[in-house]
């Protein structure tokens, strides 16, 4: 192990030495202040070069839960061929583009610089040199201390060993203590303000499911494995959370995810300043709803002695025996032919006597 990353130890410790060299021009070189706050650049040094990556990852959450529904029909349906199923899966992620594994780039790059801080201190530790440190540099650092904790010593340390170090035992728990709180915290907000302010409410998809779990799970392992690490370490770890809670709030806030909380609040900050612009069809539905409530008349309510002078009914009904003003009288109906002029005399009936007057 300590033959591959042989190289990132040089790197590491170079670019801890240049910023150390940079803060000894305020603090004394041998402080725990100048070497920490050389770790603390460190992590600003890496975590700007994964700002590509950390983009990556957000697209590629953001794909994963739209891709939800999608995928869970697809596990249905092909419940009993697993084969098929990884199959239809790869198929989707090729078609859509999303690449699972983009979402633990960060973690996974920044990973080997981690091992190899880790590696650096524990060297430090044992006051043996390490990359491009120099022996005298190696002692400068194990005897620095942050609080009254060497940045070598771990929580687990034995009081002979931190005796070796010159700190106690108390300093050093209580230092390594306070930082692993902060660290796990560190965590969980992320995580949490992932969950509350960046998740589309609206699908309620097993990856909600998932992130919620982790939301808890990941601050344990924090404090469970922060026993172990050294101060230095802890230091990075601090550094590196407190960085991404920072850059996620900007992301959160500047492009969220549509049809979440934050998204809505960005729609509200932004029609409030005047440059959210409608949708074309929501704007000419508005007009078109104006324009027909001006042109809608209502009915003129008429007194009673003009509804019984014949007027019209309040509500626009003509009164019995009045003819509308909207419907005009029908016109009689014209005669046939046959009826005009003279009329067909009546046929007499049978069975009745003329009378002896009808002829004169």
């Amino acid at each position: 192990m300590n033959s591959i990353l042989s190289p990132l130890y040089y790197a590491v410790s170079w670019i801890v030495i240049r910023f150390h060299d940079l803060y000894s021009l305020v603090f004394n070189e041998d402080s725990g202040w100048a070497w920490g706050l050389s770790i603390v650049s460190l992590v600003v040094v890496i975590r700007i070069a994964l700002i590509p990556l950390f983009f990556k990852q957000i697209k590629s959450t953001r794909n994963m839960q739209a891709l939800q529904p999608k995928m869970k029909k697809i596990q249905e349906r092909y419940k009993n061929d697993k084969q098929r199923q990884s199959e239809e899966m790869m198929k989707l992620y090729r078609e859509t583009g999303t690449n699972p594994l983009s979402s633990c780039l960060p973690i996974l790059a920044q990973s080997p610089f981690f091992i190899a801080l880790f590696q650096v201190l524990n060297h430090i530790a044992n006051n043996d040199q390490v990359g491009v440190l120099t022996q005298e540099q190696v002692t400068s650092a194990r005897e620095a201390t942050i609080f009254g904790a060497p940045i070598a010593a771990r929580f687990l340390d034995s009081a002979d060993k931190l005796a070796e170090l010159g700190a106690s035992l108390a300093d050093v728990r209580v230092v390594t203590v306070i930082m692993i709180v902060l660290m796990s915290a560190s965590q969980f907000f992320t995580q949490r303000q992932l969950m509350t302010k960046n998740v589309d409410l609206t699908v309620k998809t097993p990856f909600m499911n998932q992130q919620k779990m982790l939301m808890y799970i990941f601050p344990i392992m924090f404090a469970v494995f922060g026993i172990n690490f050294p101060v230095g370490v802890l230091i990075y770890w601090l550094t590196t959370n407190v960085w991404t809670l920072g850059q996620q709030m900007y992301v959160i806030t500047r492009n969220p995810t549509p049809g979440s909380i934050a998204f809505q609040q960005r729609q509200e900050r932004l029609k409030k300043k005047g440059k959210l612009k409608e949708d074309p069809a929501v704007t000419e539905a508005k007009k078109a709803a104006e324009t027909a409530r001006g042109t809608r008349t209502q009915p003129k309510r008429q007194s009673k002695s003009q509804r019984q002078s014949g007027g019209t009914h309040p509500q626009g009904k003509p009164e019995s025996g009045q003819p509308s003003a909207e419907q005009p009288e029908k016109p009689e109906r014209a005669q046939p032919k046959q009826q005009q002029g003279k009329q067909r005399p009546k046929k007499a009936q049978p069975g009745k006597p003329k009378s002896p007057n009808s002829k004169k």
